[in-house]
């Protein structure tokens, strides 16, 4: 499978089936619609898979991209994504890959996923927080709940959910919907924290 950045650079795919990269006219959609918040945004790409969406973000000017999944190849196929998107910018952007199951990470809090850097911000939380998750994982629920309950999230911040059209989950209490956008069998909700 050949993945490429909107932008026509060519990323790595992962190896294996077990990956569904999100599809370019969704990732497309996604970013216009983030268009404005991305310059000099802090992003946070759970179940990141090959990265590609922290790689669109990177493109458009965050300069602060944290991407977390479980799986190792997964993790290493968005490192090495994420360092060669990172490399063409200037100044480079701060990249970070976690190998880790991303509730549990979530739930262990900032400190303990040692994101406490150098950086001020490091410790404000996250402008743009992607969340991709199996569609069947049942993992909505306790992503929306870990990300407010460890303020993974700054106020103004936005939690953009990919989920399944037939399967939209419900939101978890001090979560507001924004917008609702559906592109075929792919629907993005974007929350706020109510």
């Amino acid at each position: 499978m050949s993945l490429r950045l909107s932008g026509g650079r060519r990323l790595h795919s992962p190896p294996g089936d077990t990956a569904r990269p999100t599809p370019s006219r969704v990732r497309l959609a996604v970013m216009n619609m983030l268009q404005a918040e991305l310059a000099g945004a802090s992003w946070l790409d759970l179940c990141c898979g090959s990265g590609v969406m922290a790689c669109e973000a990177i493109q458009r000017g965050a300069d602060r991209v944290v991407a977390v999944d479980q799986d190792r190849r997964m993790a290493a196929t968005a490192r090495t994504n994420l360092q060669l998107v990172a490399a063409s910018r200037r100044p480079e952007p701060s990249v970070r890959v976690v190998q880790q199951e991303v509730v549990r990470w979530l739930r262990a809090g900032r400190a303990a996923a040692d994101l406490l850097t150098t950086e001020a911000t490091a410790t404000e939380g996250f402008d743009l927080i992607y969340a991709d998750p199996p569609y069947a994982a049942e993992l909505y629920g306790p992503l929306m709940a870990a990300v407010a309950e460890g303020d993974w999230i700054k106020p103004s911040g936005t939690l953009v959910l990919e989920c399944a059209t037939a399967r939209k989950p419900e939101l978890e209490p001090g979560w507001s919907l924004e917008r609702e956008r559906h592109y075929g069998s792919t629907t993005l909700l974007m929350l706020s924290r109510g």
